[in-house]
């Protein structure tokens, strides 16, 4: 049974950081790129980073970028995604998806464009 199971998140203040982890099983890793995404209360879910299968090409939404960092273990079977200064527009559910695909270093944007997701792991941002 392919799985991605996040963990990681939880309440920090303005500022501070975390550090979510997506491990997966039942799937071979390092055929999948990956993507973190979010959703925040009455919002449409949105693209957070991408990370190529290779671990060679990141990429960004335009609201994290120099924030946050994607990175991935194929080692590990795990992604991870490094979250600083955080605020409190970051307060949602972070989700980890993997797409199947043949380009080592090719990222993907659109969560349709993924094939497994996990079940969530909550952010609040708060003081």
């Amino acid at each position: 049974q392919r799985q991605l199971t996040e963990s990681g998140g939880g309440l920090a203040q303005p500022g501070d950081s975390l550090r979510l982890s997506c491990a997966a099983s039942g799937l071979t890793f390092r055929i999948y790129a990956m993507g973190w995404f979010r959703q925040a209360p009455g919002k449409e879910r949105e693209f957070v980073a991408a990370i190529s299968r290779s671990g060679g090409s990141t990429d960004y939404a335009d609201s994290v970028k120099g924030r946050f960092t994607i990175s991935r273990s194929n080692a590990k079977n795990t992604a991870y995604l490094q979250m600083n200064s955080l605020k409190p527009e970051d307060t949602a559910v972070y989700y980890c998806a993997a797409h199947l695909t043949a380009y080592s270093d090719r990222t993907y944007f659109s969560a349709d464009e993924f094939d497994h997701w996990g079940q969530g792991t909550q952010v609040t941002v708060s003081s």
